[in-house]
């Protein structure tokens, strides 16, 4: 069985996620463990649990989800993993960074780039790669059918959606990827966002106001 952790770090406030089963291995999602406070909590976390981490997974490549996998990197020894589409990212991520006050230093190679339908283990435990483009170019969501729940970065919140208004933002993009990837979902699948708390899908079928 998984079990999932959440960290909100940084002062973009995103959902961090440690993934975790009866193995010992685990995984995280989107480390954005900035400040030292914020890594000695993953730190603590996985040397408490006795846990082996064996992947570093992000949703898509905004600085504010990345802020953690230099210390990732260097603390473990596990480099990131994204979707190939997500590079261009890389060109202006450290200028970006310092706008907001965030020395990102050189960002830590990938171990490898992620595939849409693919499916990404640890342990005794997977998740399906969904590509969801929209709110950022290589957007990926990360979905498990048999305890039913969906990682989503910032494609889909409460109540709301990712934004379209920066870099490779499409609306129309965005809305298909939520259409066809995420509302052909079962109704009760958990919702684990980038920010913000923890939803469902036929919630959001029934009530976000912005699907159209």
């Amino acid at each position: 069985m998984i079990h999932i952790r959440k960290f909100v770090f940084n002062t973009f406030m995103v959902n961090t996620y440690i993934l975790y089963d009866e193995s010992g291995e685990c995984i995280i999602i989107d480390a954005a463990c900035y400040e030292q406070i914020e890594q000695e909590e993953v730190r603590r976390f996985i040397a408490a649990n006795n846990l082996k981490l064996m992947r570093n997974l992000n949703t898509h490549c905004h600085v504010d989800h990345l802020l953690g996998n230099n210390f990732i990197a260097s603390e473990y020894g596990i480099y990131p993993e994204y979707h190939r589409n997500s590079l261009p990212f890389f060109h202006t991520l450290s200028e970006i960074g310092s706008t907001f006050g965030y020395d990102v230093g050189k960002a830590p190679d990938p171990a490898r780039f992620l595939e849409d339908n693919e499916t990404v283990g640890w342990g005794s435990s997977s998740l399906k790669v969904l590509y969801t483009p929209g709110h950022a170019e290589g957007s990926v969501c990360f979905y498990n059918d048999n305890q039913g729940f969906v990682i989503t970065g910032d494609v889909l919140f409460k109540d709301t959606i990712g934004r379209t208004d920066l870099p490779s933002g499409n609306f129309d993009e965005l809305m298909t990827s939520i259409k066809t990837r995420l509302f052909t979902l079962s109704p009760d699948t958990t919702v684990f966002p980038g920010h913000g708390p923890e939803t469902t899908i036929g919630y959001e079928m029934e009530n976000n106001p912005f699907i159209r």
